[in-house]
């Protein structure tokens, strides 16, 4: 048993004044729009998309699944789909889910990875999209709750 084991949780807690929650945290990582497996990724996913060519793919070691797709967007152009950071309209105070449907117009144009909120940004959300959807384009997401509006920064160029 450590020292703190020992000590209430109170005591504990004084020791750290400057802590944060998991959803503090879930907030920074979204509003830096760091990819996470699993919740900016689907079953289609190049490294590409959310930026992973650099630190998570070596390009010049042997096999590996997925190989040919990696190296068709690396040497031929621009991947399908790229991650952006969305800025959503926080009048009604609700955050769409994960997968909930990004439209630019009557167009389905992505889906939601993971929505927070943000200390200073108010309600963020990362999402992957369509490359050939514009970075000036109106976006709106199709949420349970109703439609929220929402602008996007780009994160992975298109």
């Amino acid at each position: 048993l450590s020292l703190h084991d020992a000590l209430p949780i109170s005591e504990r807690l004084d020791a750290y004044p400057d802590q944060a929650g998991s959803w503090a945290l879930e907030a920074l990582r979204v509003a830096a729009a760091v990819p996470r497996l699993g919740l900016e990724t689907d079953h289609r996913t190049l490294p590409h998309e959310v930026g992973w060519i650099g630190p998570g793919v070596h390009l010049a070691k042997g096999c590996y699944r997925g190989q040919e797709a990696v190296a068709r967007v690396h040497n031929l152009g621009h991947p399908p789909r790229r991650l952006v950071l969305l800025h959503l309209d926080g009048s009604d105070e609700l955050l769409p889910e994960h997968g909930a449907t990004i439209r630019s117009g009557d167009r389905e144009v992505g889906w939601i990875g993971t929505a927070a909120w943000h200390h200073e940004l108010g309600p963020v959300a990362t999402a992957v999209v369509k490359r050939s959807t514009p970075v000036d384009a109106a976006l709106v997401v199709a949420a349970s709750t109703g439609d929220i509006p929402a602008s996007q920064e780009t994160v992975v160029l298109p």
